[in-house]
């Protein structure tokens, strides 16, 4: 037996007038998941424990089977782990983003954060403007280090774990009251504008119409993880395909292998078909028994508010992701389930994660169940099938 989860992260959404009502799952042409909901269990899961906030990294860690009120210790850290920097049981990592602010004479406290992501910058311009910071703030207590696209990483010694506002929360306001009340982290925010904005990195953005990269914005401070061997609490050889930090970190805490594809960015662009055929080949040719597949772009754009954009996020899943591994994993005979889930929402209409129950799909190709509905947030409820605990998926999915 063979175990997939392939993860549409902020794919969940919520009824929008636009579509008539329905959410983008709901409205994308997705053939192969509608082919797949008859003869599957569809439900609804908890992924984010009452009390916690809805992120992609308490998510992830439910879906992969980890309690998130008993393992999660931050974002940062994780993120820390993907990179390979190592961390003392005295320092606090926090995730350093690339955002872009207001270009205007106001001063920075009544500046406008307007793209959490400076239009998914590249890494290899980012590291250039990093380089910048680094150059200028660096020192004994903070050290910067490059992450991927906008997603970077600071490590305080001996820091505290400050509360701090995802930028993704908010989009288009002025960001005074929502900066760091920790003065120093404060004050490196407001010079990396005075650093950034000017660059030429950043002049070049601007002529090509592109969002500059004007400013770093600390949020998701955390301390040292400690994640349990999945391969020891599950008995099943893992592995993770995804191109995000945060995905690849916890991964590197679970002792499980990252398997890395070209042109995997997670954007829109994103090499699809690469991670659907990296995953077949590491569950029928590399001896691995579990392969996540985690895809960032629809959580991208709910972030960005493109609804045309989310929408063709999700049809790529269903048409050059979901129907390869199917293909595939059909062809070969071999016996296998399938967890096809979001993480958390990221409604279009608010922009950022929600901490509302998402639908699941558990597919099981010796079965062949014959339930009415397809997969999507209505027909998910309409089923009745609720997982208060989102991390027991994981064991529901092993089962034999």
């Amino acid at each position: 037996m063979k175990y997939i989860v392939i993860l549409g992260d902020g794919m969940a959404d919520e009824p929008i007038a636009e579509i008539g009502g329905k959410t983008p799952l709901m409205y994308a042409k997705t053939p192969v998941l509608d082919g797949l909901a008859p003869k599957s269990e569809v439900g609804l899961a908890h992924t984010i424990p009452e009390g916690m906030k809805p992120g992609s990294d308490t998510a992830n860690l439910a879906v992969l089977g980890y309690d998130p009120m008993r393992y999660y210790t931050g974002r940062s850290p994780l993120e820390a782990l993907s990179i390979g920097v190592p961390m003392k049981d005295t320092d606090i990592a926090i995730r350093c983003n690339m955002v872009t602010v207001s270009d205007d004479s106001l001063p920075y406290e009544e500046k406008t954060i307007i793209d959490h992501s400076s239009g998914e910058i590249s890494t290899e311009d980012a590291a250039v403007l990093l380089d910048a910071v680094k150059e200028e703030l660096n020192n004994d207590s903070y050290q910067y280090y490059v992450g991927t696209s906008y997603r970077h990483l600071m490590i305080w010694d001996h820091g505290e774990v400050a509360e701090l506002t995802p930028p993704h929360d908010v989009l288009g306001q002025v960001i005074g009251e929502h900066l760091p009340a920790d003065g120093k982290l404060r004050e490196m925010m407001k010079r990396s504008y005075d650093i950034l904005n000017n660059h030429p990195i950043n002049i070049e953005r601007a002529k090509k119409g592109l969002n500059k990269a004007n400013s770093i914005w600390f949020w998701g401070a955390g301390t040292k993880p400690a994640l349990d061997s999945f391969e020891g609490k599950y008995g099943k050889k893992g592995a993770m395909i995804s191109a995000v930090d945060l995905l690849k970190g916890i991964a590197v805490g679970a002792q499980m292998t990252n398997i890395e594809v070209d042109g995997a960015d997670g954007t829109l662009e994103t090499n699809w078909e690469g991670k659907a055929d990296a995953a077949v080949k590491a569950v029928l040719e590399d001896g691995f028994d579990f392969v996540y597949i985690h895809m960032e772009a629809p959580d991208e754009m709910g972030h960005q508010g493109s609804l045309e954009r989310k929408i063709k996020a999700i049809e790529y899943l269903d048409g050059r992701v979901l129907a390869k591994v199917v293909e595939k994993m059909d062809q070969s005979g071999e016996d296998y389930r399938m967890l096809i889930m979001p993480d958390h929402p990221t409604p279009i209409a608010c922009r950022t994660h929600t901490a509302d129950p998402v639908p699941y799909m558990l597919y099981d190709s010796r079965i062949n169940r014959k339930n009415s509905g397809l997969y999507n947030e209505k027909d998910a409820r309409a089923n009745g099938i609720i997982m208060e605990h989102g991390f027991t998926l994981m064991s529901k999915l092993l089962e034999k």
